[in-house]
Formats: structure tokens, sequence, C-alpha cells
């Protein structure tokens, strides 16, 4: 039986007057690719920051890792926090450190391992996000719009995390540059053993990684379940989403 590690129970987000979701439930299950879609505006990257605490709903329940993030303890949320990784939409790394340096941040912070073994690290996560060790001393200015997505995702796997979120991964990069990296990110899945949960709006990525998928829409989950069973759902934002001709044409020649 699937175990859920991530389970958000009638959430509701509001920000002033403008409510964002209203009643937003949805299962995250372990060793899953999980899609969150939906339109401009539905709060799909709202859904993924409230999931990592960086914000608060106004009132549900999420569960991770089977911990009321709501309310749990500070030390507790500590430990829970150590147990993700989070790749940026747009890397999100800090300009002022060395790639090296970035990876390194948390294990500085949260670990007492010695600088040895602090390097050692940064060397196995730039193979594992296939760059070189000599990436390690370049700074996010020197690096190209898919290499600092690499690097974000190896400074996100430096705590050997057991969920991986991702924030829009394939956004700004070529086609080629983004199947390499929806490859990668399937690797490390089943390297790893990760549970991955991805915003996402680029069609190739839907039908090529993820495993199941939650719809948002009218500030609820419209739909949520594998490709197939969410194109089946008579709903007009996903009529037209998978009714688009390059979903059709990904459907013609299969996942």
């Amino acid at each position: 039986m699937k175990r859920a590690l991530i389970q958000v129970r009638d959430l509701v987000t509001q920000f002033g007057e403008r409510v964002i979701h209203d009643g937003v439930n949805l299962t995250i299950y372990e060793g899953e690719i999980y899609g969150i879609l939906g339109g401009s505006g539905s709060g799909k990257t709202t859904i993924l920051r409230e999931l990592i605490t960086l914000q608060h709903p106004k009132s549900g329940k999420i569960e991770v890792l089977g911990q009321d993030i709501s309310k749990a303890p500070h030390e507790a949320m500590r430990k829970l926090r150590n147990k993700w990784g989070v790749l940026f939409q747009f890397g999100a790394l800090f300009t002022s450190l060395t790639i090296g340096e970035n990876i390194a941040v948390k294990l500085k912070e949260y670990t007492r391992i010695s600088d040895s073994l602090i390097k050692d690290i940064i060397a196995t996560k730039l193979e594992m996000v296939g760059l070189d060790l000599s990436v390690a001393s370049l700074y996010p200015s020197e690096l190209s719009g898919g290499m600092i997505k690499r690097a974000a995702l190896a400074r996100a796997l430096a705590m050997d995390p057991r969920l991986l979120f991702l924030d829009e991964p394939t956004s700004g990069l070529d086609p080629i540059s983004a199947e390499q990296f929806d490859n990668l990110i399937v690797q490390l899945k089943n390297l790893l053993r990760l549970t991955i949960v991805m915003v996402t709006h680029d069609i190739d990525s839907i039908f090529s990684v993820v495993d199941r998928m939650a719809v948002l829409g009218d500030k609820k989950v419209v739909a949520e379940g594998s490709i197939n069973e969410v194109a089946q759902t008579d709903h007009p934002f996903i009529r037209q989403f998978f009714g688009g001709n390059r979903a059709m044409i990904r459907r013609k020649h299969g996942k």
C-alpha cells in the first residue's frame, strides 16, 4: 500500500480580500513525481511555498512526513526542513558565494562535519547533476541558465533529502536543455529514492516526468491523478490544456 508523505486538507489561502485557495485537498505518495498544475494566478507556487513553510495559509491542515507543520514545535520543524530540498524557479543562488559555497551553506549551518568531507560532498553533488568539479569555484554570474538550474539542484540535494520541491524547473531552458533536465530529475528520483513535488506548466515535462498531478482551478483541486485520469476530467481549463496542439501531439505519440 502506498504511503502518503504529504497531505493537504481544506486549505484556504487569502491575501487581503482575495481568496486564492478555498478548500484545496491533495495527497502525495512516497516515491512519485507529483505535479502541481494550473492556470496563471491559480496559486501553484503559493501552495509549494506553504508546503515548505515560507508562507502560511489562512486555515486548513498540511501534514509533511507525519508532522502537522502548523503545530510542530520549532525543533521538530528544524529537523523536518533538513529532510527536504528546494529548487526555486530562478535558482535563488547566493550571488556573493561561489557554487561550492552555495552547496555548503546548509552543511555548515546544520552539521558538524569536517571541511574535507564538505568538499567531498560538493564534488559528489556536482557530479550527480552533471557539472564538473571546476564549477565549484565559479560564481552564479559566470554560469549559463541551465548550469544555474543544475547548481541550484546540487544545493537542494546537499543534505540528502527525502523530499525534493521544484518550482518550474524547466522554465527559461531551451527544449534540449529542458529535456536533459527532465531526464536528470527522473534519474535522481530513482537513484536517491526521492519523492518529488514539481510546480510546472511545461507540457513535455508533464507527459515525460510526472506520475500523478493535481490541477488547480476555481480555487480548488479540480482533478487529481495520472495524466490519463486527469485528461478525462470535464473542466474547461483541463479541456483547454490537454486539448491543445502540443498536448495532442504528446498524447498521440504516447508518454
